[in-house]
This record gives C-alpha cells, sequence and structure tokens, in this order.
C-alpha cells in the first residue's frame, strides 16, 4: 500500500464508515446532544444514560475531523457536543464533570473521575485549536484547575484516580468493572498526559509546562517495568505497583502519545533522553501481535491467562505506534506491521453494512456482538484519530 493509496483509504473509512454513523445514528435529535448507546446488534437505546467519556470523545473527533478535514457538519456536530457537555456534565457548585447524565441531561453518577476530566480538556482545548471558540479554551482551563486542585497529589506527585462529587476520598475508585480498585493508573495517567500535550498546544502555560514534563518523568520512572519494558497498570497512592496485566494495546499508545508529548515541548535533552526508552515500550508491545497482523489485547501475569480477543482501540492504537516507530526510529518493518494491522481492521472490525466497528474478534474469528456498536467506552475517537493521524503525518 503506497502512502497516498494509505491516505485515501483513512479519508474514506473516517468519512464514510465512523463519522457519518455518528452524525445519522447517534445525534439525538429530541433530548439534545448524542444518544448513549447502540448495541452490538446495532439496535438504539433511546433512553440510554449518556457517559461523559463518550461525549468527550465525540467532541474530540468531530473538532479533530473538522480541523483536518475541514467539512461545516463536522464544525457543528463539534459544537453540539461542546454545548451539550457544558449544559449538562460540568458540575456548576463543584466544578469538575459528572461520570453521566440520564437520557433527559440530569445528573446520574456523579462521581469525578479525573480520566473523565481529562478528555473533556482533550475535547475543549481540540475545538479551541480547531476553530478559535475561546469559550472551548475557558472551559479547558478551569477544568485543567480542577484537576491540579482536587486531583493532585503533592506527597507523592502524580494524580488521583476519582472522588465525590464535592471531590472528598471515595472508596470504589474503578474506572470500570474490569479495573482494579487502585488509587493511581498508568491509564488516567496516559489520558491526563494526552490532554496536557492538546492544551500545551494553545495555551504556553508555565505550569503546564511543568506537568507535562512530570507525566513524562512518571512514564520512565514509576510506570515503565524496569524488568519487562512494558508499563505497569496499578498502583497505590505512594506507588507501590503490582504486576498483574501486560497492556499491549496501552503500551503501544503510550508510546506514540509519549512521542506527541516531547515534540510539543520541544526540549531536545529530554527527547534525547526519554525517545530510548519510547522504543523500548513500543517493542516491548510487539509481543500482543499476531501472525495475521492484528493485535491482542492483554495477559495476565499472576494466571498467564491470555486475553487472544482483537479489542478495536487496540487495533487502532497499534497502527498508530507502529507507523510512528517507522517514523521516528527509520524501521521499515514497524511500517509493515501497521499496513498488516490497518488491513486487518478493514477486513474483520469494519461493519460495511451498518457502520462504525464491531467492538471486538473473539479468539475463534467470529464477531463480538455482546458488546457495544457505541455506548460509554465505544466511542467514535480511536478509530477516527488513527485515520486523522494517517492523514497528517508526513511519510
Amino acid at each position: 500500500m503506497t502512502t497516498a493509496e494509505w491516505k485515501t483509504s483513512a479519508r474514506l473509512l473516517a468519512e464514510e464508515n465512523i463519522l457519518k454513523f455518528w452524525l445519522e445514528r447517534m445525534t439525538d435529535q429530541r433530548n439534545g446532544g448524542f444518544y448513549g448507546r447502540i448495541d452490538g446488534s446495532d439496535r438504539l437505546y433511546e433512553k440510554a444514560d449518556k457517559g461523559a467519556v463518550l461525549n468527550a470523545r465525540i467532541l474530540w473527533s468531530f473538532a479533530s475531523a473538522y480541523r483536518v478535514l475541514g467539512k461545516e457538519a463536522y464544525k457543528e456536530a463539534a459544537v453540539r457536543a461542546k454545548d451539550y457537555f457544558v449544559s449538562h456534565f460540568i458540575d456548576p457548585v463543584n466544578g469538575g464533570v459528572y461520570w453521566s447524565v440520564d437520557y433527559l441531561g440530569n445528573p446520574k453518577e456523579t462521581k469525578k473521575q479525573t480520566y473523565a476530566i481529562g478528555f473533556a480538556v482533550y475535547g475543549m482545548s481540540e475545538l479551541y485549536r480547531a476553530t478559535g471558540d475561546k469559550e472551548a479554551l475557558e472551559v479547558a482551563k478551569r477544568l485543567f484547575e480542577d484537576i491540579e486542585k482536587h486531583a493532585f497529589d503533592e506527597a507523592h506527585p502524580g494524580y488521583i484516580e476519582a472522588m465525590t462529587c464535592d471531590w472528598m476520598p471515595v472508596s470504589d475508585m474503578r474506572l470500570s468493572d474490569k479495573d482494579e480498585n487502585a488509587a493511581k493508573t498508568m491509564n488516567t495517567h496516559l489520558h491526563v498526559l494526552e490532554p496536557y500535550t492538546n492544551l500545551f498546544r494553545v495555551w504556553k502555560d508555565e505550569r503546564l509546562e511543568q506537568r507535562l514534563r512530570m507525566l513524562i518523568r512518571i512514564f520512565t520512572d514509576r510506570l515503565l517495568n524496569k524488568q519487562t519494558r512494558h508499563l505497569d497498570l496499578f498502583f497505590t497512592n505512594d506507588w507501590k505497583g503490582r504486576r498483574n496485566l501486560e497492556s499491549y494495546g496501552h503500551d503501544i499508545e503510550a508510546a506514540w502519545l509519549l512521542t506527541e508529548a516531547l515534540e510539543v515541548l520541544g526540549d531536545e535533552q529530554l527527547s534525547a533522553e526519554t525517545m530510548p526508552i519510547v522504543r523500548q515500550i513500543a517493542l516491548a508491545s510487539e509481543e500482543g501481535l499476531c501472525p495475521d497482523g492484528s493485535m491482542i489485547h492483554e495477559m495476565n501475569v499472576s494466571t498467564g491467562e491470555t486475553d487472544m480477543a482483537r479489542h478495536w482501540w487496540v487495533q487502532c492504537e497499534c497502527v498508530i505506534g507502529e507507523l510512528n516507530h517507522y517514523q521516528h526510529f527509520g524501521d521499515e518493518i514497524a511500517r509493515q506491521r501497521a499496513v498488516a494491522c490497518y488491513r486487518y481492521i478493514l477486513d474483520r472490525l469494519v461493519d460495511s453494512e451498518h457502520g462504525e466497528w464491531h467492538w471486538s474478534i473473539m479468539p475463534d474469528g467470529t464477531v463480538n456482538r455482546e458488546d457495544d456498536k457505541a455506548g460509554p467506552w465505544k466511542c467514535p475517537y480511536h478509530n477516527t484519530r488513527m485515520c486523522l493521524e494517517i492523514i497528517e503525518r508526513d511519510f
């Protein structure tokens, strides 16, 4: 696949398969914003709760699509997402964002997850980057301040996973029932690094720059397992970790997001120190690659069990991460791996009949219809971003 062919394919995939689905099937004309769920069999649930992560990612996806592709419909969808998010998800009393609202927009789960607030910063900063929307930038700045005031741990630098609605300690900090109940996690730090990088593109704040540098050091000094070169996932408040899972998708995603953060900072010395580690993380992730070009989900170190499902988001991050590896380290094999994974996506995960992608392909090769086509965790962010990264990158 030539570069020109790949870029053309990625644009068609983004516009006709992904973004079209969200515009036509997920826009809630009756109650505002976007619907909360379409299941794996393409059934719409008009009264499903609406999640903060889903809606912040919708905002980011359409803002970024407008910035790269320039279609007015994408700008309109991004503004719709912003307006709904500001009106319904942002806590007007305590700050931060609610985890979810009901289908009418009333607060449902009001716990404050740092992860969700980070995605709101990501979406709002991208809308400002794409359109110059000053309200969006101000919202992003306020949410940055909320994270720093309430979630930053001065004693053991890093970010606390979750708090109550009024920022008090909470017993259950989990993002989902699949996660451990940990005070600090790799996943949340990855998705604070990501929005802080994007915010720093458009707001050269000194404290934000310091935090971005600190986050990079957290990855190299705290999260990186020095023996395996994988990133460990769950930690106590004082950074004591347990080596239970190797998450190949998170490893390869972190490798390219760290590269992006270093590029935005523009510190040659920090890049020289960090990029060899970035490469090690990328290479470690390749333990999850399969002969068909796909990447498996994760391996439980404690039990030896391996999740062989090919999750949609893991394939997206594999494509970007391998392409990033090729660009920065000149590894031609990495480019071939990126193309192979992209072809796997086209052949197996894309739903050409109904639009969007299936959640995963099961180990026996069948389509997973138990998990959502669109929902609290199934958003247009990973796959839209993969397409836009292919389009934007110079390779």
